[in-house]
């Protein structure tokens, strides 16, 4: 059996990283001057509900076959759900560890271990 292909690696994948230090920058910044800062200051709801929004615009293109649209919808959709998780107190490497915890297994068998019994 042949080796596995390494992972890509895109330059500036890091950028994520980058950019909820931005998003925890902002809060408390004045909502005049930053739309992080008016999300926070909308509150989680508000928050959520343009995340789902964002979710819903990536769908749509994704439907049109419009890479490029789908690309910056996907762009907008990441940059919603780090300010979803700065809202929480929630740090990517909590993420992070949960995506590196299921590496390996089958998405059926993760999805069956997270069913509750009773």
């Amino acid at each position: 059996m042949a080796d596995p292909k390494p992972p890509v690696q895109h330059p500036g994948a890091d950028v994520l990283d980058r950019l909820y230090q931005t998003v925890l920058a902002r809060k408390g910044a004045d909502p005049e001057s930053s739309y992080t800062a008016k999300l926070y200051a909308r509150g989680t709801p508000k928050i959520a509900q343009k995340l789902g929004e964002e979710a819903v615009e990536a769908i749509i293109e994704a439907m049109r076959g419009d890479k490029d649209k789908l690309a910056a919808e996907s762009a907008d959709l990441l940059y919603h759900l780090l300010v979803l998780w700065a809202d929480a107190g929630l740090e990517p490497g909590e993420v992070y560890a949960k995506l590196a915890a299921r590496e390996g297994t089958s998405g059926i068998d993760e999805k069956k271990s997270r069913k509750t019994t009773g």
